[in-house]
């Protein structure tokens, strides 16, 4: 179960263990030193009673990514090199998985790579790219754990994250009209947490529905 908090000062915060979800009651407030070094320690403060304690810990995606998996086809790499470049200069960890082979690559394995990094916890979240986006979602899906969508715009992005946990971002490389496009399409999905409960209750049954076949 979350721990609560009234207050939480720059001392709780660095007692909470990296990477928890702790819950702030209301009216309740965090002091400007202890927001800095809750970000710093990947803590996800969210309202008191918006957890279930019912639910895995683990259901919700990473909400402070840090390490992200990025893999595409031969039609994606431009967009790769320009997605992997602007993250580096946010200061994330980037797991850059090719190709880099102008010649045909079949998008199953590139994104194969990526979903297997996500499901291991070796990356936070994954990019996979090809020329619509649609199969290598399609291919990351096949891989438990994993809840790969494709993206055309910022509104989708953020929808897929908030309400559908996605930990595996898709895009088309011959969707979109240029890099930048791409960029802001993968900054509203990295910033998009999933907190509500009845959100993540629908993930459990995604997660039953894995385990039935």
């Amino acid at each position: 179960m979350a721990r609560r908090f009234d207050i939480i000062t720059e001392s709780d915060a660095r007692q909470i263990e990296i990477g928890a979800t702790v819950e702030l009651a209301a009216g309740g407030h965090v002091t400007p030193l202890a927001r800095d070094t809750l970000n710093a320690r990947r803590v996800t403060v969210v309202p008191a009673g918006s957890l279930d304690a019912a639910l895995p810990p683990d259901l919700a995606p990473a909400a402070d990514i840090r390490r992200v998996a990025i893999a595409s086809d031969h039609t994606g790499i431009a967009m790769r090199r320009a997605i992997v470049q602007h993250l580096r200069g946010l200061g994330l960890a980037v797991a850059d998985m090719g190709t880099e082979s102008t010649g045909s690559v079949d998008y199953p394995d590139t994104a194969a790579l990526v979903a297997r990094a996500v499901a291991r916890r070796e990356a936070d979240a994954g990019i996979v790219i090809d020329g619509a986006g649609i199969g290598s979602a399609i291919a990351s899906n096949k891989v438990r754990g994993i809840r790969a969508v494709m993206c055309p715009d910022q509104t989708i992005a953020r929808y897929s994250r908030e309400h559908n946990g996605a930990n595996v971002l898709a895009l088309g490389s011959t969707l979109l009209p240029d890099a930048a496009a791409a960029i802001r399409i993968v900054d509203v999905w990295l910033a998009t947490p999933m907190t509500e409960a009845r959100y993540i209750r629908r993930l459990l049954k995604i997660q039953r529905l894995e385990d039935a076949f």
